[in-house]
């Protein structure tokens, strides 16, 4: 099966048009498409099926479960799978895709536990000044956060390595998250200091429980393996500050 891979368009504040890719059997919209969710409407009546995850700019300033709503009643307008820690199937050409989607928000121990207050700390300035997001009216800090990151992660982890959710059919394993699941995926533009905890996670051992691990967030791109399993990012990021350069549009990945 062949995926097109979008994430990170940022289509509040840039402006990009999809091309279909054409040998595609799947596409997939990893996070950060549109913070005000209007523009996801440009994928209504694409050619094949969409699997769309969140990303964290979907919830600036709003309501966190409520933006989780709206979403899901957008994506079954338009006849997209949203996945927030839960999974699918996918059967192609004889072939069974079980596949996993999570934003997988940071747990911020991606410098073990000596470093989670410092990288939790380095968290507020995203979380306070640039998200802003609520729940239940209340702000939704960097511990909140955090809980949502040990949410996803431990559904993951579970789903990834308990033989019991593996089913006899499964030929292969797709995992799309929006955060990071590597410090290899980090921007090489930026120095590893504890901001990097907020984009990067640290689960290469459950990457090898994978066949296909695809993300966003970080705005730029990234093809490589951890044991058998390949790791794709494929964002765009901001062309108006010149990320885009070597984003492919119409990029395809096999699984």
């Amino acid at each position: 099966m062949r995926i097109q891979l979008l994430s990170d368009l940022h289509l509040e504040t840039e402006i990009f048009v999809p091309q279909v890719a054409p040998e595609a059997d799947l596409l997939v919209l990893a996070g950060d498409i549109d913070a005000n969710h209007a523009q996801i409407d440009q994928f209504k009546d694409w050619p094949v099926p969409v699997i769309y995850v969140p990303g964290n700019h979907e919830h600036d300033r709003k309501d966190f479960d409520q933006t989780l709503d709206a979403l899901r009643e957008r994506c079954g307008r338009l006849g997209f799978t949203m996945l927030d820690c839960e999974q699918t199937r996918i059967t192609h050409q004889g072939r069974t895709i079980r596949v996993l989607g999570t934003t997988l928000w940071n747990d911020f121990e991606l410098f073990g536990p000596e470093g989670l207050e410092r990288s939790m700390r380095a968290a507020r300035y995203f979380a306070e000044q640039v998200q802003c997001a609520t729940r239940h009216g209340k702000p939704m800090g960097v511990a909140e956060l955090r809980d949502e990151g040990l949410r996803c992660r431990d559904w993951l982890r579970e789903r990834l390595t308990n033989p019991a959710h593996h089913a006899p059919q499964d030929d292969a394993t797709l995992v799309i998250t929006h955060f990071a699941p590597s410090l290899r995926s980090n921007d090489p533009r930026y120095p590893l200091n504890a901001s990097t905890a907020s984009f990067c996670n640290a689960y290469d051992d459950m990457i090898e429980h994978s066949t296909l691990w695809l993300h966003g967030h970080l705005h730029c791109r990234h093809d490589y393996r951890v044991g058998a399993a390949r790791v794709v990012c494929n964002a765009r990021g901001l062309a108006s500050k010149g990320e885009d350069s070597d984003f492919q549009a119409r990029g395809v990945w096999e699984i």
